[in-house]
């Protein structure tokens, strides 16, 4: 398996990275999310998200990365990011590569659900109308 992967950044998400840590000869499924800054929440406008992290939600985000990796014997890697991000720009980067699809769409999605439960990063949200909320907290 390769070298573990698991990165937060304030710098945009260098998706290229994410994938090359998963990337082996010996798999035939390549599988990458990318969680992006939308413009609507629960019919509302959004303009933009606040990032923020725990400071060691690197150390969270490692421990989800190998706990996926450990269970599923599939290569597994993220990044997330923190910060004011625009619509458009990418806030989480998830991938796996297995030897079939299947393998790698689940723990491709078990890792970032893992990560939503597990690393202390929080979004708040500044609307169209003005308003601004946190989210999960």
């Amino acid at each position: 398996m390769n070298e573990l992967l698991a990165v937060v950044t304030a710098e945009p998400i260098d998706e290229a990275a994410v994938r090359g840590a998963v990337e082996s000869d010996s798999s035939g499924a390549l599988v990458i999310f990318s969680g992006v800054v939308r413009d609507h929440d629960g019919g509302r406008g959004v303009l933009s998200l606040d990032y923020r992290a725990h400071p060691e939600a690197a150390r969270f985000l490692a421990e989800c990365v190998r706990r996926i990796a450990d269970e599923t014997g599939v290569a597994v890697a993220a990044a997330h990011r923190v910060g004011e991000l625009r619509i458009g720009d990418v806030a989480l980067v998830a991938a796996a590569s297995a030897a079939h699809r299947a393998e790698a769409f689940d723990a491709c999605e078990r890792l970032v659900d893992l990560i939503k439960q597990r690393v202390p990063i929080w979004k708040r949200q500044h609307f169209a109308d003005g308003a601004s909320e946190w989210v999960g907290l």
